[in-house]
């Protein structure tokens, strides 16, 4: 696929989701997909909208790669909901791509200070 492509901005999306809901699960502990949707809408302060769906599929790719478990419990309102917590492997994951994110924002951050001072 060519760069710039829509296949593109969906992987970087897709990473940049698997990220959010591996930090999730490492602050708050295991959570339900409701839980974890609200979450990260709240710490965007409401900027990133998620729906049930592209949640969902980044869970289920976390699953395939053992980068969290699931099992089933109770909700907050008493209902049979499945709940999700990150692995070991998933926290060395997780560890990996914050690292990537900060040198990315650093390069991101001196190459916009570049222009603005241009």
């Amino acid at each position: 696929m060519a760069k710039g492509t829509a296949g593109d901005r969906r992987d970087v999306l897709q990473g940049t989701l698997d990220l959010m809901v591996l930090k999730t699960l490492e602050t708050l502990g295991p959570q339900h997909g409701y839980g974890i949707a609200r979450r990260i809408e709240q710490m965007s302060e409401d900027v990133l909208k998620l729906n049930e769906g592209t949640v969902y599929a980044s869970l289920m790719r976390l699953l395939q790669r053992r980068w969290i478990q699931a099992s089933w419990g109770a909700s907050e309102n008493n209902r049979k909901a499945r709940f999700y917590a990150i692995t070991r492997s998933g926290r060395r994951q997780l560890a990996r791509e914050t690292e990537n994110w900060s040198r990315i924002a650093g390069v991101m951050a001196r190459l916009l200070g570049t222009a603005e001072r241009s």
